[in-house]
């Protein structure tokens, strides 16, 4: 592994703590960013099936010359799979995708389109020494199409009648779901298993079920979105908690965090106390991470893949100062209501969300 900072999961599992993110990577650019974020000492890579570019991770590992024992890989099972039935065989998928054998880690994952969707799967290619993880994506099931010809967006995201919205699979619950990933730990195929998205409540659901607790659980964090009570509750379980989007959404008409003036205060300051030049998506990072919290940039561009990359600390006074955004606004940039097609479901209880017609459906 690499010499930059490891976390260590409750099942004694070691994952870097920062990682390369793929998701919203265009076709024919995941490969490229992979091989050179490995050669320039990247050892966690973050993909999932709905992202479409599994192929390109295998591929861009494959390129890059290094043991793949020595590569940690989250991925994700997509909520097509979330039927009790279908689990494992969204497992093999993944695995074929991915051209290896078995994960480390895997997790529910939700996201709200194709691009964005995640259901959390943690791998680490084979090696007889290591331990391996398995988690769930996202707290939210579709209903697997009947038509043996269906394939592409008609399975990752059938559509409903009215052409609208996602077809829900309302029957099968987060521990149904669940029930069936811990099932997968006698296969060897996964040694540990997690989540992803998922709140306090869903978190609570199936613990409470089965009596077994998540590693990790993946979800969206950054100075708009602090999750403080979710970071806080998922601590005390021994959950590890990864961030995704660690530098907000690129939305049209907002300022991106990035470009915030506290943020670039920050920035410039480290850089005239250090003598080195540190820019504000390092900033954001570096805050993203303290308190042990495993961070997933996405970038395809070498130069910042490599920035991303450089470990940066903040001073307490640095972390409080960004940590303040926060507390004046919020911003959750993954609602599955506003994506296309729709999940007529709340699984935040955003504002948007309140006018959803169902729930999470947890089982208990």
């Amino acid at each position: 592994m690499s010499d930059k900072a490891m976390i260590t999961l409750s099942n004694g599992v070691k994952m870097p703590q920062i990682g390369l993110g793929t998701w919203l990577s265009k076709p024919n650019e995941v490969k490229n960013a992979v091989t050179h974020a490995l050669k320039s000492g990247y050892r966690h890579i973050d993909c999932a099936k709905v992202y479409g570019n599994q192929g390109e991770v295998a591929d861009g590992i494959e390129a890059s010359g290094v043991k793949r024992e020595d590569i940690f890989i989250t991925s994700k099972l997509w909520n097509t799979w979330h039927h009790p039935s279908k689990v494992a065989e969204g497992l093999e998928d993944t695995l074929k995708e991915l051209k290896t054998t078995y994960l480390d880690l895997v997790s529910f994952l939700y996201i709200p389109t194709i691009s964005s969707a995640k259901m959390l799967i943690v791998l680490l290619y084979p090696s007889s020494t290591r331990d391996h993880q398995y988690l769930i994506h996202f707290p939210v099931s579709f209903a697997y199409p009947e038509s043996s010809t269906a394939s592409g967006s008609d399975i990752l995201t059938p559509l409903a009648e009215d052409g609208v919205h996602v077809k829900l699979d309302l029957q099968t619950s987060i521990v149904d779901t669940w029930k069936e990933m811990i099932k997968l730990l006698d296969s060897g195929k996964v040694k540990a298993i997690g989540v992803s998205n998922f709140e306090i409540e869903h978190l609570e659901a199936i613990i409470k079920a089965t009596g077994v607790t998540p590693s990790a659980n993946q979800i969206e964090r950054h100075p708009l979105c602090l999750q403080t009570e979710l970071v806080s509750y998922c601590n005390s379980k021994n959950i590890h908690v990864t961030a995704y989007s660690p530098l907000g959404n690129n939305l049209a008409g907002e300022l991106k965090i990035v470009d915030y003036p506290e943020v670039k205060e920050t920035a410039a300051k480290i850089s005239k106390e250090t003598g080195e030049t540190v820019d504000p998506a390092q900033v954001l990072i570096a805050w993203g991470a303290v308190g042990g919290i495993s961070v997933i940039p996405k970038s395809v561009t070498p130069s910042r893949i490599d920035s991303n990359f450089k470990q940066v600390k903040l001073s307490d006074e640095d972390f409080n100062k960004i940590t303040a955004l926060g507390k004046n606004k919020t911003a959750r940039y993954n609602v599955p209501v506003t994506y296309e097609p729709k999940w007529n479901v709340n699984v935040f209880n955003t504002e948007a969300e309140k006018s959803c017609a169902h729930g999470v459906i947890l089982g208990i």
